[in-house]
Formats: structure tokens, C-alpha cells, sequence
């Protein structure tokens, strides 16, 4: 017979396990966020100093 309703009972392994999944895919996203660049710097054509050194 199950105590809460109609929700199946977690383990406190599996509760474990779930907590630090969310964290490590939290800890991801930041990761990838802090690294992301701009679209607009992306697409901003800069010459190369070479080039440049040697049109003058």
C-alpha cells in the first residue's frame, strides 16, 4: 500500500542520485553560458595586422 497519494516511493539513493544530476546539469549550463560568445562579435570582420601592415 503506498502512503502518499498516488506517487510511487523514491529510494533515498535514487533521491541522491537526481539531486546531483540537477547539479552537475546546472553546473554545465553555467559553464557553457560564461563561455558563450556573443553573436556579434562573431560576425565582426577584423583584419589581420599582417594585412593591414602591408597595404600601408
Amino acid at each position: 500500500m503506498q502512503s502518499d497519494g498516488d506517487e510511487l516511493p523514491v529510494s533515498r539513493g535514487e533521491q541522491v542520485q537526481a539531486e546531483e544530476h540537477e547539479a552537475a546539469r546546472r553546473r554545465l549550463l553555467a559553464e557553457a553560458e560564461a563561455d558563450r560568445v556573443p553573436a556579434e562579435e562573431t560576425t565582426r570582420a577584423v583584419p589581420e595586422r599582417r594585412w593591414r601592415r602591408g597595404q600601408h
